[in-house]
């Protein structure tokens, strides 16, 4: 009878904690943050170094495909130290360049499926030209003034989100979930769902 009472009273702290998890799959960013949409806005932010950034990306786009239209979503690079600031232009360069589609994933999987190391200013422009970026410009667009404004936007914004770990995803400038907190991929775009639903009630 003791070790029934002692299961059951395991299965009980097992089901708690699941209660737990479930309203601890995000937090309060306070104060919230501003937007750059009249939309509810949701967030990634992410490091092409991260192998979890990296898992999590085929999630992401699945759920873009089903994203309502009154949502808008962005990517954000994290920024925890300078080692990350590369990647921060990269993404931005390629942004401006509009050449996202030929370096977002694939640089991705260069890194983390090829494990090649593209992390200083030369080896990510040699990865730009592999995939048919003019050298020239991207050293243009890498080091201008406006890709430096946007890592450090980037940079403050990831402070002013309390961010302290990567993928996070910021819903609206108000909520912030991961993995760590929402337990899996899928919670967290559940967790997201259910935030915006939130919101547009709001």
């Amino acid at each position: 009878m003791n070790k029934f009472v002692a299961a059951f009273a395991g299965i009980l702290l097992l089901c708690a904690t699941s209660v737990a998890m479930a309203k601890d799959s995000y937090t309060n960013i306070i104060p919230a943050q501003p937007t750059q949409t009249d939309k509810i806005e949701v967030v990634e932010v992410f490091w092409y170094g991260c192998p979890h950034c990296y898992d999590f990306e085929p999630h992401v786009k699945k759920w873009l495909k089903t994203m309502p239209d009154d949502v808008e979503f962005r990517r954000m690079p994290g920024i925890f130290n300078k080692n990350w600031v590369g990647h921060a232009r990269a993404y931005y360069t390629a942004e401006k360049m509009g050449v996202l589609d030929k370096i977002h994933t694939p640089l991705f999987e260069a890194l983390h499926k090829d494990r090649k190391r593209i992390f200083s200013e030369s080896e990510i422009k040699d990865f730009f030209i592999s995939q048919g970026v003019d050298g020239k410009e991207f050293t243009r667009v890498y080091n201008s003034s406006e890709i430096e404004t946007k890592f450090k936007q980037a940079f403050l914004m990831g402070q002013r989100y309390k961010i302290t770990g990567v993928p996070a995803v910021i819903v609206n400038g108000k909520y912030m979930t991961s993995a760590s907190q929402a337990g899996s991929f899928e919670n967290i775009l559940k967790t997201i769902n259910e935030l915006v639903a939130k919101e547009r009630g709001e």
